[in-house]
């Protein structure tokens, strides 16, 4: 997947939780990013990204005016949205006035509506929402397999089987994430998300299970991005997940040393699969 790289001077970081946000900021300022300016989350961005960025502004899940005018102040005329927002927190919202209107636009309200609503808002203020890959082509695995033991046949066959049902049900826009052993689903994706889905599965799979994480047919890369690290490896060994399935060129591999480690640690499978099957 192509990813954009421009040469900017200052790009506005809207932070969600986990280290994507951190690793962002470390690949924005390697590319030459002179100004990183912060949009923190209360109960989601992680405090001690405060040290690296130029600028920083706490907000509430909701307060989309305050954050637009924080932007506009700092003249942010790109955006990237890094790390996940918690989803009972984008249905749990205390909503500012624009939120309100915004929402009472949309006819679905899932994640997809409600950040591309949120883009439509931005780009009306003149900021730009750029793809929440950009800066991070090295972090974004090719064909093959990345990490751990050798796959046998059998669970290259899961591994594909579990691909191509991931790839249906994210085309339906019910989840992202499947689990499955020999040939049977046990457990698909919802809005509890990734990791209770894992959960769920692995506990059926008792050992032999296998995720599949795909990207949504058309996939806004603005937001939503497949994202796997340390955390989805250590839900796996002790949900009892033997292999991850990701979708090659598309998905995010955060601090993959760790997440290398971890594999060979506890014998845990990572192979990516081109999306055209």
């Amino acid at each position: 997947m192509a990813t954009l790289r421009p040469v900017l001077e200052t790009v506005g970081v809207i932070a969600g939780n986990g280290v994507y946000p951190r690793t962002f900021v470390e690949a924005a300022k390697r590319a030459g990013v002179a100004r990183l300016v912060v949009a923190a989350f209360k109960g989601e961005t992680v405090p001690s990204l405060e040290s690296d960025a130029d600028a920083w502004a706490w907000f509430r899940v909701g307060q989309l005016s305050k954050m637009i005018k924080f932007f506009k102040s700092e003249a942010v005329a790109h955006a990237v949205m890094v790390g996940q927002i918690a989803p009972k927190n984008l249905f749990d919202l205390r909503p500012d006035l624009r939120i309100v209107r915004m929402l009472g636009r949309l006819k679905r309200r899932n994640a997809e509506t409600i950040f591309g609503a949120i883009a439509d808002e931005l780009a009306k203020d003149g900021i730009d929402l750029l793809p929440a890959t950009t800066y991070l082509e090295e972090h974004l695995p090719g064909e093959g397999v990345v990490c751990g033991p050798k796959p046998s046949e059998a669970l290259l066959d899961d591994a594909r089987y579990g691909f191509e049902i991931a790839k249906e049900t994210s085309r339906l826009d019910i989840g992202q994430t499947v689990v499955v052993k020999h040939g049977t689903v046990l457990a698909v994706e919802a809005f509890e998300g990734t990791n209770a889905a894992m959960e769920r599965g692995g506990a059926l799979g008792k050992g032999k299970a296998v995720m599949a994480k795909v990207s949504k047919p058309n996939q806004d890369f603005r937001f939503d991005v497949p994202v796997i690290g340390p955390a989805t490896v250590e839900t796996a060994h002790r949900a009892g997940i033997m292999a991850l399935v990701i979708e090659a060129d598309k998905t995010l591999l955060l601090e993959r040393d760790e997440v290398m480690k971890r594999c060979q640690d506890w014998g845990i499978t990572i192979v990516a699969r081109k999306g055209d099957i």
